[in-house]
C-alpha cells in the first residue's frame, strides 16, 4: 500500500531501480572527476601567474638597473681622474648627478623644487621652522633634502624648512 507524504501525494515504498542508482553513482563520479580537474587547473593557473609575475618583476628590475649603468660608469671615470685638477671633477660629478635625476624623472619620479610652495604634509617633511620676515607662515623657505615624485607616486617627501609666523 502506498504511504502519504506530508504533501499528500502517494509515494511508493519500493526501492528505486538499480539502474538509476548506477546512473547516479556514475554521475557523482563524473562530477568528482570534473571537480578534481578544476582544482588542478586552478592550482596550475596560480603557479603560472606566480612564475609570470616573478619574471616580469625580474625583467623590470633589470631594465631599471640598466638605466643606472651609465651613471656608475661616469662615476668610475670621475674617480679615475680624481688626482687631477678638482674643478673638472666637480663638473663631472654634477653632470652625473643630473644624469641620475633625469633617470628618476623618466621613471616617473621627477625631482621636486619646493622652495616658495605652501607646506604640504603629504609631500613635505618639516625638519625645522624659522621666522623669516619676507615669507608667509607655512611656506617652504629651504629644501634640506629634495623630494622625488608627485601625487600618489611620491618616492620620497622633501625634507624642508618652513617659515613660521611671529
Amino acid at each position: 500500500m502506498a504511504e502519504q507524504n506530508p504533501t499528500g501525494s502517494a509515494e511508493s515504498a519500493e526501492e528505486p531501480p538499480s539502474e538509476s542508482i548506477a546512473e547516479l553513482r556514475a554521475r557523482v563520479a563524473d562530477l568528482e572527476d570534473k571537480w578534481r580537474r578544476a582544482l588542478a587547473d586552478l592550482d596550475n593557473l596560480r603557479k603560472r601567474v606566480a612564475r609570470e609575475s616573478a619574471a616580469r618583476s625580474d625583467a623590470e628590475r633589470a631594465r631599471v638597473a640598466a638605466q643606472w649603468l651609465p651613471v656608475v660608469d661616469n662615476l668610475d671615470l670621475a674617480l679615475e681622474h680624481g688626482g687631477s685638477d678638482p674643478s673638472p671633477i666637480v663638473e663631472g660629478v654634477r653632470a652625473v648627478r643630473d644624469q641620475a635625476v633625469d633617470i628618476l624623472a623618466r621613471l616617473g619620479f621627477p625631482r621636486r623644487t619646493d622652495v616658495g610652495e605652501r607646506f604640504d604634509p603629504a609631500s613635505h617633511e618639516a625638519v625645522a621652522a624659522l621666522a623669516v620676515p619676507d615669507a608667509p607662515a607655512g611656506t617652504v623657505v629651504q629644501v634640506v633634502r629634495p623630494g622625488y615624485g608627485t601625487g600618489e607616486h611620491l618616492l620620497r617627501p622633501a625634507a624642508v624648512v618652513v617659515a613660521k609666523g611671529d
